[in-house]
């Protein structure tokens, strides 16, 4: 059941990281600004976000089945409406239908894992969930770009919907799960509510909710968006050379979660995930200044695998609350995941919008943005409070 989840959540991937392929055919077709591509790519994860905190309900009053099956048509109707989106509103208002279907899509996974296997094995599966469903990306390298070239950008949404029709079906035929007895299914949807507010109320959240918000973010906004547009703008790779190296970055993002979930210190995990965020700012920092070809292209491959550290910030929340608000509270800290990539993309447009106002190199800008997010949120999570639990001896 675990593996018709991920069907989904690899799906997601697909869809979130469109945008590195897509942006330079629809600047051509267009004519839009950077700023305008970081809104295209910034609606899903807005949408994606914003349903977080109904989708953790969701789940616990009604289940992993019915939240899931519920919400992902809205994907397929979202892939119909971008394949013939006739101006920019348009495409907007379809990415706000696809983030809006994909919502649950990792947050079922780690909730399915999170109640039905110990909690010493959440980062290990979670790392393997994740994994897996990074095989959606691999589309949006190579495979999409060739498809571009051959076809249009819109051909790849019509092949991103017929998939998500398929991974509808295998999730229907699959997934049989129900609400946790004697957990949330007996609370009313208001009760709920007020129990999200209560989450956001812990002091420990804030720190959890910081680093959520740039840590994925910053990752997505380079391989889901800017990746493309830098490879050919800035050192003239053809759009397909461009999709090479995107599919490169995916299959290291396929070993990473791998890799961070076999490898998670457990009580120790919070120091290194701190190290770990500095580490990428690092990267961040040398793509931003240096502008060498190789470093453009070998960076962002080993921040694929780097970036797989994420499950240890699932596991860090798993360990932070109560078994019977497992829902809310993966989908607190998705939703912050998530409107973070949002804002990210949308922040990174602007700055490179202004740079090159300026005559300065727009991916200078976006990059040592980056960097200076990730430092602040390992700041913020590193001073703000420990949850409890978590607390040195």
């Amino acid at each position: 059941m675990l593996l018709a989840l991920v069907a989904g959540f690899s799906l997601s991937q697909a869809y979130r990281t469109v945008a590195a392929i897509l942006a330079v055919p629809l600047q051509n077709e267009w004519n839009l600004s950077p700023q305008q591509l970081g809104l295209f790519a910034g609606m899903f994860h807005l949408a994606f976000g914003s349903m977080q905190m109904f989708m953790g309900i969701g789940i616990d009053l009604h289940g992993v089945r019915r939240t899931i099956l519920t919400a992902f048509p809205l994907a397929i109707v979202g892939s119909g409406l971008a394949a013939w989106a006739p101006s920019y509103p348009w495409l907007l208002a379809a990415q706000v239908l696809i983030g809006m279907g994909c919502a649950p899509a990792f947050l079922v996974c780690t909730v399915f894992i999170a109640r039905r296997f110990p909690t010493e094995r959440f980062a290990s599966l979670s790392g393997f969930a994740m994994g897996l469903g990074g095989l959606g990306m691999l589309f949006t390298g190579t495979p999409l770009a060739s498809l571009v070239q051959a076809s249009s950008w819109r051909m790849g949404f019509v092949v991103l919907g017929l998939a998500a029709m398929a991974a509808w079906a295998i999730m229907a035929w699959l997934v049989h799960d129900r609400p946790e007895p004697g957990a949330a299914g007996a609370e009313s949807l208001g009760q709920a509510i007020r129990r999200f507010g209560d989450l956001l109320l812990l002091r420990h959240t804030w720190g959890i909710v910081a680093l959520a918000l740039v840590s994925y973010a910053c990752f997505i906004a380079l391989r889901g968006l800017w990746l493309g547009p830098l490879l050919v703008q800035r050192h003239g790779f053809s759009l397909l050379q461009s999709g090479h190296v995107a599919t490169a970055v995916s299959v290291t993002a396929l070993v990473g979660p791998l890799l961070f979930g076999r490898l998670d210190p457990g009580v120790l995990r919070r120091p290194w995930i701190v190290a770990f965020s500095l580490v990428l700012a690092v990267f961040y920092l040398l793509m931003a200044f240096l502008g060498s070809v190789w470093l453009d292209v070998a960076v962002p491959v080993l921040l694929g695998c780097l970036s797989g550290y994420v499950v240890w910030q699932y596991a860090d929340v798993r360990a932070a609350y109560p078994k019977a608000i497992t829902g809310r509270a993966m989908a607190v800290f998705t939703m912050a995941m998530f409107l973070g990539v949002a804002w990210v993309q949308w922040l990174t447009g602007a700055l490179a919008s202004w740079a090159s106002s300026l005559g300065w190199d727009p991916y200078a800008a976006v990059l040592g943005g980056l960097a200076l997010l990730m430092v602040a949120g390992a700041a913020a999570f590193a001073w703000l409070p420990q949850p409890p639990a978590q607390q040195p001896a």
